[in-house]
């Protein structure tokens, strides 16, 4: 039966904050709001809790997780950015965007996309989302809550508790969320190409101006 905590979305309680990072440790599923839709977690390093993901979304292998990170500095560990790409994340962070960029030796590589050995990061715009992942200290293995046979996330964390309270360890209620997943973008070198359009704003990105090298 999962654990139910209503934090509050502005001011997230450090001892509810902290508990649900015991949880993750613990090797146990959190699902939690973002500044898009509800997400489901779990440690970068468990293998088990990865796979129990899959199961509740029923996706294979080749299904695109990405790292919620607290900062910059933890893109740049995961990720090999160049200057280019780094301005532009930066620029766009926090916010609603998944950057899609090569990964570095430390994603293990059962979380690389098989072929281009590439990873999912982004930093959310959520006081509760970055509550968890400054707690963590590293980053939250997630995947946008969207179950088998729907076509948008679920946003309603009671809905969220009544469907997963037997496959999930913890629903961290911090009120309604957006019903659309995050902007994906993949990223070379500065060049950008839209892998699926979400909440962020797909125009100003693309259009926003580049610093000069």
């Amino acid at each position: 039966m999962a654990q139910y905590f209503q934090i509050h979305p502005e001011n997230p309680q450090p001892r509810l904050i902290k508990r649900a990072i015991e949880i993750v440790h613990d090797g146990g599923l959190i699902v939690y709001p973002t500044d898009s839709s509800y997400a489901i977690g779990c440690h970068i390093g468990d293998k088990q809790a990865m796979e129990r993901i899959r199961r509740i979304r029923r996706v294979d292998d080749r299904h695109n997780f990405t790292l919620v990170c607290r900062d910059l500095s933890e893109v740049a560990l995961y990720a090999r950015l160049s200057n280019a790409d780094y301005r532009l994340i930066r620029a766009n962070t926090p916010g609603p965007y998944t950057f899609i960029l090569p990964a570095t030796r430390e994603v293990p590589r059962r979380l690389q996309n098989p072929r281009r050995k590439t990873i999912g990061l982004r930093v959310p715009d959520h006081p509760i989302a970055q509550a968890l992942a400054a707690e963590l200290r590293e980053p939250l293995l997630s995947s946008t809550l969207i179950l088998p046979g729907e076509t948008l996330p679920m946003n309603d964390p009671e809905q969220i508790r009544e469907k997963l309270e037997h496959d999930v360890d913890l629903v961290i209620d911090g009120g309604p969320a957006g019903l659309e997943p995050t902007t994906v973008v993949v990223l070379d070198d500065g060049v950008i190409d839209i892998a699926r359009r979400g909440r962020g704003d797909v125009d100003t990105l693309l259009h926003q101006p580049r610093p000069a090298v």
